[in-house]
Order: C-alpha cells, then structure tokens, then sequence
C-alpha cells in the first residue's frame, strides 16, 4: 500500500510539473505574439490634446494598439496626464505597478525622472521623447526637426507676400532650436531678402501668451508664422484664425508643427512642419514587442526614416504648385546627402544651401 501509494503521489507531482510547464510555455508564446504585450505613456504638462506633441504620441500608441489587437486600459495600451512635473515620477511608477511593459515619458522635461524610475524598475522598459537617458532599459527618441523646419521655411519663404514672416518657439531648447535653424535655412535657400521675426514664449502651454506675441508679429507686417510651441501655437491659430474674420482678402497664414494641424483653420494653415512623433512611438512599440528593444540606444527619425516631413500645402495658396516642386526638389537633395540642414544657430552662419 505505501508502494502505491508512493506512486500515486509521485504521478501527481509530475501530471503536476507537466501541466505548470505546459502553462509556462503558453504564457511565453503568447508573449512572444504580443497578446499580451501592453505599453503606455506619459504626458508632459500640455495634456493629452494639446493638438501638437503629445496628442500625436498617444495617435501612435493608439494605432501600435489596434494593430495588435489590444484595448484601451491596463494590459493594453493607456496613458496617464501629467498637470505638473511634479506628476512625472508618480504617473511613472504607477504604470509600472500596473504592469505595462513599455513605458513612455514623453517630453524633454522628463529625463530625470525616467532615469530614476529606471534605475528602480530594471525590469520594465522605458522610453523617452526627445531627450537622452543613457541607461539600458532606456530606449531614446530624437528627431531632426531641422529638416521639417527647413521645409516650412521653403514654403513660408515663397508664400509671404510682405516679405517678412515670423517664428515662434516655445521654450528655448535644442529641439526648439533645430525647428527654428532649420526655418531659417529653408528661408535663406528659397528667398534671403525674405525678413524673419523671431520670439519664444518661454512655454509650450500659455495659449495667450502665443496669440499676443503672433498679434504682434502680424500687425507689424508678417503675413506667415511658423510656430514650434505645442499647447501655446493654439493661441497663434486664434489671432490667424480671428483676423481672417474680420478681413478674408487679407492674407494671413499659420504653419502649424508636430502633426497636421489643418484641422486649427481651413483658411489659415498654410502647412504643417510634421515630427512624425506617432510614427517613431508605434514604430519602437513594435520592436519591443517583437523583443528588439533598443534599449540604452539613441534611434533617430528623419526625412529618410519618414519620421519627419511636411504636411500638404494648402489649397488656397496662391503659389501652391510652385511651393510643392521646390519642397520636392529640397526632400530628394536632402535624402540624397547633397543639403545637410543647420541644427543649430552656429551651423546656420556657415550654411550654403548652393
């Protein structure tokens, strides 16, 4: 009797190990699959539909998702707001209590406190947009904005009837200034004569302060403004969009940045300076998905990688036709290594766009 039953404990342990084995190994697929692959982010303080930055990383991560078949919430795909940096270290750590796998910090103000949650949480992989955080379970989203920038400069320069435009950044930061260098540029390769009015705000979420600075600019003679200032652009599509109201014939164009934003003024976006933020956020989901995750690595999105571009030209612009050939022709000199666009301020002085 203690033989068999000896035996029958015996058989029991292993149909027992079997069956745990055989689980283990379908968790491990379907992991592998992505059925269970989940990833969320989270914002800067410019909110979710901030129109620009972050509302085009959540349309990336929310494409990423209904490819793979998830849903909106824990185990899928999510994202937490931020209203102030302070947020940035909780809304991070409670993702990664909820068990998403890929965590996103969107923004250049967030390097430090994905850094710190990373060094905590080794096992989670995290993400950061525009900026750098060396460490491995890192993975680092730059742009060249300064070719999208160069692009809107085409367009601005060869649109302007006044022959003066302007420029409006957010903060004054590298990724600012590339969009703004890269503005610059394309106006000098197009039309030097052309004069330029150059200003930040100083944030990217103080709508009235971006329509008071493009009142300005506009009532001082510009007739084109590129704005690069998230949250704070809205203010700009206002003044454009109330100034058209009161006079239709008289020209006034805005050019918006980060995702198409035609939809802030049929009548006032001229174009769009694309950072193509959706794209590079499902792209590197599905590499940490498919277990490529490119962690403690830099990956970098230009023309070339369709990570940056120009939105279609409006209808309504009197040069249309010719905008669209020049911006043609400067995408193939620029993909082709023959035009390397300034980045920066210093880069711009020596800059010969022959």
């Amino acid at each position: 009797m203690k033989k068999r039953k000896i035996g029958m404990a015996l058989s029991l342990v292993l149909a027992a190990g079997t069956l745990l084995g055989a689980c283990g190994k379908s968790n491990e697929t379907e992991t592998a699959k992505g059925k269970t692959f989940s990833v969320a982010m989270v914002t800067d303080i410019g909110g979710v539909d901030d129109k620009s930055f972050n509302q085009s990383s959540w349309e990336g991560l929310k494409n990423f998702g209904k490819k793979n078949g998830l849903t909106k919430g824990k185990g899928g795909y999510d994202y937490l707001q931020s209203q102030s940096d302070a947020d940035y270290t909780t809304n991070l750590n409670t993702l990664v209590r909820q068990g998403f796998d890929l965590v996103y910090g969107i923004g250049f103000l967030m390097p430090n406190a994905v850094e710190a949650i990373a060094k905590q949480q080794k096992n989670t992989e995290f993400a950061i947009v525009d900026a750098e955080v060396k460490q491995p379970n890192v993975a680092s989203i730059l742009f060249k904005e300064q070719e999208a920038g160069f692009l809107a400069g085409i367009a601005a320069a060869l649109s302007t009837k006044s022959n003066h435009i302007g420029f409006i950044g957010g903060m004054k930061i590298p990724v600012t200034e590339r969009f703004e260098s890269g503005y610059l540029a394309g106006v000098k390769a197009a039309n030097p004569t052309v004069k330029v009015d150059v200003q930040y705000a100083g944030a990217f979420d103080k709508a009235e302060v971006g329509q008071a600075i493009a009142a300005k600019m506009y009532s001082t003679g510009a007739d084109v403004i590129f704005h690069a200032a998230g949250a704070t652009g809205v203010g700009v599509f206002k003044e454009a969009n109330d100034l058209k109201k009161k006079d239709p014939n008289k020209q006034i164009w805005v050019i918006g940045v980060d995702r198409d934003q035609a939809d802030m003024g049929p009548d006032v976006v001229l174009t769009s300076a694309l950072k193509r933020v959706d794209v590079a956020v499902q792209d590197l989901s599905q590499k940490a998905k498919d277990g490529n995750f490119p962690g403690g690595k830099v990956t970098l999105y230009g023309l070339t990688e369709d990570g940056v571009g120009l939105a279609p030209i409006n209808e309504k612009a009197a040069n249309k036709t010719n905008i669209d050939a020049a911006v043609k022709e400067w995408v193939k000199k620029i993909k082709d290594g023959k035009v390397k666009v300034p980045e920066n301020q210093k880069e711009l002085k020596t800059f010969n766009p022959k």
